[in-house]
């Protein structure tokens, strides 16, 4: 009697699982799909660079001597002209007096021999020879001048001082460093992309730079520079943009990621994994009238998880994108839509009566 009773449930579970299958056969299997549609495609020339300063440059003497004075603190926002460092200027200052005095003494020379040739007692030779000695003079002058000038170091642009190198009383030498001064009121991006873009590289196009030290929204620039030759080994140009730093948030020396717009298309972008290469071509799997359809398409961009579709599939169309291995032309689904694209059914056209 047990034997017959178990006999007895497995054939109404048998005949159970027939209904159903062909319960599910008559409605379709069910399928996830999307609702096909465009979005905007940036077309984009990566690189990566390293930010430089606007204007740079580490301070040194011109002439030896012993540091006086120092008129700035570390750090500090200077702007063009102020003198930062006072060397020594005794002996300059005593020269630059001394060749005051020659040409006031050549001067008078020259002044009583004009005098003189005027009243017919002195020679023309005498007066060229007088003016000749107050130009030699007057030259020694400026020298001097000169000299005492170069004792005074001063800010050639408007930055920010680095540390110092030298304190007060310091004997330098001609060409030591001494400073260091930095403009990055703006900072320049240097970086290189193939010669193949170099159509696309004009100085003023914009791109947009990533810092990892500040993350968060991209910082727009332009170029403003492309080197005038490739390189022959590795045939890559140099570019140069410009960014903005008026906040002072960034320093010269990061590494930047570099992202130039080249074109915006508005395209047919579809999941991955609808995608179905078979013979060297792919194909995608929609749904028509309930019934499965198979398309070839012709593959453009990919970016991480999405394709670009050129040919083969337009906005609106109903894109299974799972469970395809199940699945063949012509056969009955049921869309189950991931996306929560579903749209109603269209108004009936029967009125009431």
């Amino acid at each position: 009697m047990r034997t017959v009773k178990n006999g007895y449930l497995a054939a109404i579970l048998l005949l159970t699982s027939s209904l159903w299958t062909l319960s599910a056969h008559a409605q379709g299997l069910p399928a996830e799909v999307i609702t096909v549609k465009t979005q905007q495609l940036d077309k984009k020339i990566s690189a990566v660079g390293n930010l430089r300063a606007n204007e740079s440059i580490i301070l040194r003497p011109e002439q030896a001597g012993r540091i006086e004075k120092i008129h700035f603190q570390e750090g500090e926002f200077v702007t063009a002209g102020k003198a930062l460092f006072s060397l020594d200027r005794s002996i300059y200052t005593a020269e630059l007096k001394e060749a005051q005095a020659r040409v006031k003494l050549s001067q008078t020379d020259y002044d009583r021999a004009r005098s003189l040739l005027k009243k017919r007692v002195g020679s023309a030779q005498e007066r060229d020879s007088t003016l000749a000695q107050l130009r030699v003079d007057q030259a020694r002058e400026a020298l001097a001048q000169a000299h005492l000038d170069k004792m005074t170091i001063k800010a050639p642009f408007s930055g920010f001082t680095g540390l110092r190198l030298v304190s007060p009383g310091d004997y330098v030498n001609q060409g030591a460093n001494l400073v260091e001064l930095t403009d990055y009121s703006q900072l320049k991006v240097d970086f290189r992309v193939p010669e193949i873009y170099l159509s696309e590289l004009k100085p003023g196009r914009e791109l947009a730079i990533k810092v990892d030290a500040l993350p968060g929204e991209p910082i727009m620039g332009k170029i403003i520079a492309v080197a005038p030759g490739s390189d022959t080994n590795a045939h890559n140009i140099e570019i140069r943009a410009g960014i903005p730093n008026n906040d002072g948030q960034l320093r010269p020396g990061l590494f930047a990621q570099v992202d130039i717009l080249v074109d915006q298309q508005t395209s047919v972008v579809i999941p991955e994994q609808a995608i179905i290469p078979k013979d060297g071509m792919f194909f995608v799997m929609t749904v028509v009238e309930g019934k499965v359809a198979m398309s070839p398409v012709t593959l453009g961009q990919r970016r991480p998880g999405v394709v670009q579709i050129i040919e083969g599939l337009t906005q609106g169309e109903i894109l299974i994108t799972a469970g395809q291995i199940k699945l063949f032309p012509g056969m009955p689904v049921t869309p189950i839509y991931v996306d929560g694209s579903q749209s109603t059914p269209p108004p009936s056209d029967q009125q009431g009566g």
